[in-house]
């Protein structure tokens, strides 16, 4: 492949502030919402609870939740397969309501404890009872907070901010997570009138606020993950590539990883804002294996999503190199798929595989395994496979990823999508 890809908009933002829309009294106008399915999940669950939406172009639309929310009518189906309906919990505190959320599906990565989110939920007056198969939730009155998170989650932390950010009083999150996504919201939060200091850190100081402003206008922010994704691509299949408004701040340490396993690459463009973007340029290289192990970490570190995407890049690489997945216990097996397209995997246990190369990837027909990052990585090693390969059931990769197989078209990738 050659040319330029422009980056998309970061998925995890978008659900995030999204539910968060739930908050604002009027109207919220968003830009740059990736077009993706994982977005048209939530979307559904919003208009579901009577959240009117429209849509002012590609990638722009007005949310309204100023009206009386109906929970009785809760998407099922939606709520079903998207994690991050559990995002509502956090969204719908400040309602003075009991409901029941269907519980939730999203990548099949094994036992994702939902402890986090109640642990820290129920100090600000949410309660939450887990039934078989929904939650039955009780919000009493707001009240502030001073906790420490159970668990440095993502999701976790963006529920007790949008509690804390309208509970009366100065609340305290401690082992926040600082992640890109968690920055977006509390900077979305902030612009709707939210009183949030330290973002950016893993400690939180929130002054509750009355009522956020009856308006407001954001735009989400790159996708840490997608510009990684295409780096992958370009460095498996030898391309000459510019990846353009990559989010700096969460990409620093796997490009360190990628020099150091020989990879020619060069930071252009950098400009300072919200967060620091520049443009990512790779060449054709001759890659050695990561002489130590590699895993990802809440940030800062590299990226817990990211790490997956190191596997076909080390599968190229002249060597062996220990991935330990700690986070998950199901996505290190996911890996074992890439076997059938050539590469050499040992899964040691749940967690930890060895990657050796390099590898000759071969075509072949695979089925996409129920997660997003395991998905995406069959059809990265495909394109670098000769011959034709088949890929199926690639919804699980549509969840995450916006005009994937236009985009890599564009710059010379040879896919066809074929009804079935």
């Amino acid at each position: 492949m050659h040319g330029e890809i422009m980056n998309q908009s970061a998925k995890n933002s978008a659900v995030a502030i999204l539910c968060a829309s739930l908050m604002i009294p009027g109207k919220t106008i968003l830009s740059d919402v990736p077009q993706i399915e994982e977005v048209n999940r939530i979307l559904e669950l919003l208009a579901s609870l009577g959240v009117k939406i429209e849509k002012l172009g590609p990638g722009k639309l007005s949310l309204d939740a100023g009206g009386k929310l109906n929970f009785d009518s809760i998407d099922k189906h939606a709520s079903e397969v998207t994690r991050s309906s559990l995002l509502l919990l956090g969204a719908l505190s400040s309602h003075r309501a009991s409901y029941k959320l269907y519980k939730s599906g999203g990548c099949r990565l094994g036992e994702r404890t939902v402890r986090p989110h109640l642990y820290a939920l129920e100090n600000f007056g949410v309660s939450v009872i887990s039934k078989q198969k929904f939650y039955e939730v009780k919000n009493s009155p707001l009240r502030a907070a001073e906790i420490v998170m159970y668990e440095s989650g993502d999701t976790p932390t963006e529920n007790a901010i949008m509690a804390a950010v309208l509970a009366p009083g100065k609340s305290i999150i401690r082992m926040a997570s600082a992640n890109y996504m968690v920055q977006d919201l509390c900077f979305f939060l902030r612009q709707a009138g939210a009183k949030i200091e330290g973002i950016g850190t893993t400690t939180l100081i929130i002054e509750g606020v009355k009522e956020l402003k009856s308006s407001v206008n954001y735009s989400i922010m790159p996708d840490p993950i997608a510009a990684m994704t295409f780096l992958s691509a370009a460095i498996v299949t030898n391309s000459h590539l510019t990846i353009k408004n990559c989010p700096m701040d969460f990409l620093d340490l796997e490009l360190c990883k990628l020099e150091k396993m020989g990879q020619k690459l060069q930071v252009k463009n950098e400009r300072s804002g919200k967060f620091r973007m520049a443009d990512i340029e790779v060449w054709p290289s001759s890659l050695k294996a990561l002489p130590d192990k590699i895993y990802g970490r809440p940030f800062p570190g590299l990226n817990i999503d990211n790490l997956p995407l190191f596997v076909p890049i080390l599968a190229k690489a002249k060597g062996r190199t220990l991935v330990h997945d700690w986070a998950y216990e199901n996505r290190s097996v996911y890996s074992l798929e890439l076997q059938k397209l050539g590469a050499k995997i040992n899964l040691l246990d749940l967690h930890r595989a060895w990657i050796e190369g390099p590898t000759k990837f071969k075509a072949n027909e695979v089925v996409c395994p129920p997660a997003l990052r395991p998905a995406v990585n069959v059809l990265i090693c495909m394109l670098a496979a000769k011959g034709k390969s088949i890929l199926r059931n690639t919804y699980v990769i549509d969840r995450g990823y916006e005009n994937l197989y236009d985009i890599l078209s564009s710059v010379g990738a040879d896919i066809k999508i074929v009804k079935e």
